[in-house]
This record gives structure tokens, sequence and C-alpha cells, in this order.
């Protein structure tokens, strides 16, 4: 491949995931569809509506991608969220600050980041200092903090720390065949429990459970098999083209606003390239801004008080801190991650329910 056409083949990945994330970024801001929302439904009110809507997209994408790797069109063992290390302490403590932090900031990062588009200026402050704080956890102090402490408390195993693989060792079946036997189990069981209340089964239900759920395959599409190449003509090595990892990635925000900041801030060094990652921060907030503009619902936004700034800042810093520890967000592990049976996503998913739950009870008392 010449260096030409591997140019336009970038180009092409890119605005891939653009739109792909545009029409996430729509459908979140015409659905309403919140993890972080969902969990408030339930503990303010015992309205399972909108974590219904999660457990429909995290089935469906845990089913497509079992259904994606069982044709071969992405490889398991080569996405972000594979590894032999279970680093199940720093999915526990990153999954709970950054559940606590995206209650005390209204949302999670991709709501703040479908926010900015509806005019929330009050998100956009939010996403600014995530973005700093996160960055600070990749690189920076806080990353040396996260490399000496939790980072080194890990499990090794002799293949990758998932269920698809845990369940190959166990039954003899072929690592697609065992990934595409779980999936079904807990793929289904999500679609199940999803679907079983009749008071679900509305537009706006399936659109956000299943939009969401398409929008993280139609990802793993883009990076894993539009992007992938079998011998880079520059190392000569198997690599996917436009992500920060070197990794198939698919939806995921907190370190991709951080890189987006970097690159914004070093615009003019060519070695600051776009991702799939940094398209997915503009894409989602170019569909909420369609959106929003078709719905007539924008409207600017700013804080209310200093009280009011003070939790959102706070729940900014602990979002980023905890995202990048915990590898993602409630999207980037919540539903991406998951849909590849990895167990530290299970664990960090896990982890930001508790986080949110506690910060629930905190301003409930604080009330």
């Amino acid at each position: 491949m010449s260096d030409q056409a591997l140019a336009a083949l970038s180009t092409q990945v890119l605005w891939a995931a653009f739109f792909v994330a545009m029409a996430f970024g729509a459908i979140v801001q015409r659905t309403g569809f919140c993890t972080m929302g969902g969990v408030a439904d339930v503990v303010t009110m015992g309205d399972w509506t909108r974590l219904r809507q999660w457990a429909l997209a995290a089935g469906v994408a845990m089913l497509g991608f079992a259904l994606m790797a069982q044709a071969g069109v992405i490889r398991p063992g080569l996405v972000l969220y594979a590894s032999n290390r279970l680093i199940w302490l720093s999915a526990l403590v990153g999954g709970v600050l950054f559940g606590f932090g995206m209650v005390l900031a209204s949302g999670c990062v991709s709501k703040n980041l479908v926010r900015i588009g509806g005019g929330n200026m009050k998100s956009l402050v939010v996403t600014l200092v995530l973005g700093l704080s996160a960055f600070a956890t990749l690189k920076g102090l806080s990353a040396v903090w996260r490399s000496a402490t939790v980072d080194r408390v890990a499990v090794d195993f002799a293949g990758n720390a998932n269920l698809a693989a845990w369940a190959a060792q166990a039954t003899g079946l072929a690592p697609a065949t065992a990934g595409l036997t779980v999936a079904l189990l807990l793929g289904g069981a999500l679609l199940a429990w999803a679907l079983a209340g009749r008071e679900f089964l509305c537009t706006n239900n399936l659109l956000a459970g299943l939009g969401v759920g398409a929008a993280v395959l139609a990802m793993w599409w883009v990076s894993g098999h539009l992007g992938h190449l079998a011998e880079h003509p520059q190392t000569l090595e198997e690599s996917f083209i436009a992500t920060n990892s070197g990794r198939a990635e698919a939806l995921s925000f907190v370190a991709p606003v951080a890189y987006t900041l970097d690159w914004l801030m070093y615009f003019s060094d060519r070695n600051k390239l776009l991702t799939v990652g940094m398209a997915s921060v503009f894409g989602a907030i170019a569909g909420s801004f369609t959106m929003a503009l078709a719905q007539r619902s924008f409207r600017w936004e700013g804080f209310g008080s200093t009280g009011d700034l003070g939790h959102h800042l706070a729940g900014a810093v602990l979002m980023g801190v905890g995202g990048v520890t915990a590898m993602g967000c409630s999207i980037g592990q919540g539903v991406s991650g998951v849909s590849t049976l990895s167990a530290t996503s299970f664990i960090a998913v896990a982890a930001m329910v508790g986080g949110a739950v506690a910060a629930l009870r905190y301003q409930a008392w604080r009330a």
C-alpha cells in the first residue's frame, strides 16, 4: 500500500468514526439515554426504564461482537480490552471514582458531550476539567500515582482475562465459539430482561438501547475491520490505523477527550494526529447539536451557584482520574468493554454503579 493510499484509508476511517459518533450523539439527545440517569431513577424513584435501555444496548453489543468474531470480521485478541492481566483493583477503584464523579457532574462523559451540543455550558466546563485530569492520569502526576499503586495489583493469566477465554479452557471449545456461547447466554439474558417490561416497549426506549448498541458495533467494525492492516507499509507489522492504542477501539470518551484537548493545544505539531476516539468526541457533539436544532430544544445553560460549580468540578476531576484508571467510562467499559466479555470491564461497571449509588446517597443526605 502506498503512502497516498494509506492516508486516504486513514481519512476514510476518521470520517466513518465521526458519522457513527454523530448518530450516537443524536440518539442520546433524542432519547435521554444515560447510565447515570438509569441508576438514579432506580435509587430515587424505583423506575428501571433507563437502566433497561443500557441493558438492551449492552446485550446488543455483546451479541453483535461475538457474531463478528465468529465470522472473522474482528479479532477479539487484538481489541483494546484484550489482556492477560486482570487489573481488578484499578477497575474497582477507578470505577468507584468515576461512578461517584458522574453523579456530582450530572452525567457521564458522553452525556456531558451531548449536553454541550444542546447548549449546556456547565457540561463544557466539566468536559474541559475532565480532559485535563484524564490527561494527567494518562501521562502526568496522577499517572505516576496510578502506576505506583493500583496498577501494580493484578492477576496474570496464560490467556486473555475474559469470560470467553475461560469458557474455552473449561469446555475445550474454540475461543470464538465459546465467546458466542457466553454472549448468547449473557447478552440474551440482558435482552430478555430489558424487553420483559411491557411499559418498556416503546419507540424511544427501543431506539435508545438498539441505537447505542448498534453504534458501538459500527465503531468496532470501523476500527477493527475497515482500519485493520495485516501489514503496515511503514512498520511491516499488523496494525489498526488512526487509533491511540494501536488496537481496535470502540466508543469510549475519557481518554479521547484528553487526547482531543492535547491535539487542539498542539495543533501545529505534525506529530499530533487525529484518531478514531478524537473523531468520536467531535461526532457526539455534532450529532447532539443537530438533533437539538431539529427538536428545537437547544438552549444556553449555566451554573446556578458556586456550590453547583464546585460539585461539577469535583465530579469532573473524579471522572477524569477514575475513567483512565478503570480504562473507560460508562460507555467505554459499560457497553464497548463488556461486549468483549472482558473480566476487567465487568468489575469496572459494577464499581461504577456502586460509586453512583454512594454519590446519590450522599446527595440525599446533604439535602
